[in-house]
């Protein structure tokens, strides 16, 4: 029984170990949320269309699809592309 309540005893503080492990050095949980989206990776090929396509900055390429292929909404620009035979696939 003594090594059981040992046992019980250690818990909390393993607890504590294994949160603070879990965390970043030098950064709080909320801070995490706080901080500033990515800079987008793309732009709308004409932002009026209810679902545009999306010209990818990094080579000018635009977007086979219109829409996510996983959701079927709006592209997401901050999104990386996908490419299948050298054209690019946008994502949500």
């Amino acid at each position: 029984m003594s090594i059981f309540r040992g046992c019980l005893a250690l818990l909390p503080g393993l607890a504590l170990w294994a949160g603070a492990a879990c965390a970043q050095p030098g950064e709080h949980p909320a801070a995490a949320e706080t901080k500033a989206a990515p800079p987008p990776l793309a732009e709308f090929v004409s932002p009026t269309d209810s679902l545009p396509h999306l010209r990818f900055l990094a080579d000018g390429l635009v977007s086979l699809n219109d829409r996510c292929p996983v959701r079927k909404v709006k592209l997401n620009p901050r999104m990386h592309a996908a490419y299948v035979n050298g054209r690019p696939i946008g994502f949500c």
